[in-house]
């Protein structure tokens, strides 16, 4: 697909955008920092997250994806750790018949409400990311929605808590990508990055999340 091609689809798709949804403007936008360097892919998140709402086999709404490449000597490999990105821009609500999906205003955290949701799928199929996951047992939709009993309580999400190399993190979006934010996640000479290779292109939904990636997937 040529460049010519890509930018249509891209104006294409905002015009459509606008056309249908106005996105919402939160007061603090929360959003995710991973360190792919330092992460041990111990998939204690993932485990913490399927424990706390209680998931089937099968869906998961944070994955811990592992990437390794090169030849010998020189190869190399990391771990890239997502779930929903609460983007600014989410995909997945103007899709919703129902209007099941919504954006808080508070915190910018998108959220399904379970008893709107009528199993569509349309959100799972607009999502650049993956982040929505189709439960056959219920017949919904659901996918993370950053613990927001545990947000809402002062506290971190549950992957968070259990990564035990402390290299996930939640707070405003903004300060964890200026370096702002006290993060463990974050050293002092760490520059982070808003994409890492085979993710989707940020622009399609301005994700809140940003990486510490290593120097074989950074994408500037």
């Amino acid at each position: 697909m040529d460049q010519q091609t890509k930018q249509a689809i891209k104006d294409a798709a905002a015009k459509k955008k606008r056309e249908h949804y106005t996105p919402v403007v939160p007061d603090v936008q929360l959003g995710f920092i991973h360190n792919n360097v330092d992460c041990i892919g111990c998939r204690a998140c993932e485990i913490a997250c399927k424990d706390k709402n209680g998931l089937p086999p099968g869906p998961r709404f944070r994955r811990v994806m592992y990437v390794e490449g090169g030849t010998f000597p020189e190869v190399f490999a990391y771990k890239v750790n997502m779930s929903c990105n609460h983007c600014a821009e989410p995909a997945c609500l103007p899709t919703c018949p129902t209007g099941a999906i919504f954006k808080r205003k508070q915190d910018g955290i998108v959220d399904i409400d379970s008893t709107l949701c009528i199993g569509c799928r349309r959100c799972e199929a607009a999502c650049p990311f993956g982040a929505p996951q189709f439960i056959p047992e219920r017949n919904v939709v659901a996918k993370c929605n950053m613990c927001v009993d545990e947000i809402d309580a002062g506290r971190k999400p549950y992957c968070v808590m259990a990564c035990m190399m402390r290299v996930l993190d939640v707070g405003p979006i903004d300060q964890l990508a200026e370096g702002t934010y006290d993060t463990k996640a974050r050293g002092p000479a760490d520059k982070v990055v808003r994409q890492v290779k085979h993710m989707a292109d940020p622009e399609l939904t301005k994700p809140s999340i940003v990486f510490v990636a290593h120097s074989k997937g950074a994408v500037e």
